[in-house]
């Protein structure tokens, strides 16, 4: 892993410049569960989205990934049975944050900085909550944090999930999110991911688009990348690419 002693900011692009700071209008509440807050629950099938409704942030990584897992999950409710991967990410969790508690904050580029971990954040005025991994306070700016088991390289659905938490801390905290981390765990290393005008742009469109989405009840196109499609909890519902 790279280690610097100060943020790399020329590290980050320089064809988009990040967005002005939101008012505060949300709340801030830790909580150990990544789960929707009981006052917004999913509606079901015939009911209309209340105003107040809140996606989650997860939602913009899989809307990314495949537009209609987001749209079976809310319109068809599945009741979801606990993966291995599932139960390994929570054990992999637990044993990232006993070491992140003795990594210096140079492994991310920063020099100084308080770190907090699971924060649970929530906007109705984003429509949006998540449960973040990590986020570092600097007197920069406030950095999230998103832990991924994987070796992959880092997607653009990735991105668009971690700039939701960016615009979730800048709009619950009222704190600058300039850029994020995405700490993959088995390379043992961090990507630098700068929230971009473009990026943040994307990632606010694809949250009306998935509010729009439920509440018309308007059944999405399926990715076009097929072997996403193998082992989907919700491929029995797309009798357009399943007969």
């Amino acid at each position: 892993m790279t280690r610097k002693r100060n943020f790399d900011w020329s590290a980050l692009r320089k064809e988009d410049v990040a967005g002005s700071r939101p008012a505060v209008t949300s709340s801030h509440q830790p909580t150990t569960d990544d789960r929707l807050p009981d006052t917004s629950k999913p509606p079901t099938t015939g009911d209309r989205v209340p105003a107040t409704f809140s996606l989650r942030v997860n939602d913009l990584k899989q809307y990314a990934y495949c537009p209609r897992i987001v749209f079976y999950h809310y319109t068809m409710p599945v009741q979801q049975k606990p993966t291995f991967k599932m139960e390994h990410g929570k054990i992999a969790e637990e044993q990232i944050q006993r070491l992140e508690t003795r990594r210096k904050l140079r492994a991310y580029g920063l020099g100084e900085g308080t770190r907090e971990f699971q924060v649970w954040l929530t906007s109705a005025r984003l429509g949006l909550s998540g449960r973040l991994d990590l986020m570092i306070t600097t007197p920069q700016g406030i950095f999230p944090v998103d832990f991924k088991d994987t070796r992959e390289p880092v997607y653009r659905n990735h991105r668009v999930q971690l700039c939701a938490y960016a615009l979730l801390v800048e709009d619950v905290l009222g704190q600058p999110a300039p850029a994020g981390f995405i700490y993959r765990v088995p390379r043992d290393d961090v990507v630098i991911v700068e929230m971009t005008a473009a990026l943040r742009a994307q990632t606010r469109e694809s949250i009306a688009e998935i509010h729009d989405m439920i509440a018309a009840e308007r059944t999405p196109a399926a990715t076009e990348q097929r072997g996403r499609c193998v082992d989907c909890e919700y491929r029995n519902y797309c009798g357009d690419i399943f007969f």
